[in-house]
């Protein structure tokens, strides 16, 4: 696992099964090892953490998910 630091109360973990962004301490996205792309959580958090899953994807098409699979991700 790598962690990796992108700004503030904005982080990035690698695992072997995906990269996950948290923003603060909770998992809103990640691009999956397993080819399926990006993922991003239906779940609608401050204007901040929408502000950083939006930056980090870069324009990036993701498809949404409930909050508790990245949970079970992290």
């Amino acid at each position: 696992m790598k962690l990796k630091p992108l700004a503030s109360n904005m982080t990035e973990v690698e695992t072997a099964k995906a990269t996950i962004l948290f923003s603060y301490s909770t998992p809103v996205a990640a691009c999956m090892n397993d080819g399926t792309g990006f993922i991003r959580t239906s779940k609608k958090w401050s204007v901040t953490t929408s502000r950083h899953i939006n930056k980090w994807l870069d324009g990036a098409k993701a498809r949404e998910v409930d909050q508790t699979e990245l949970d079970a991700l992290a």
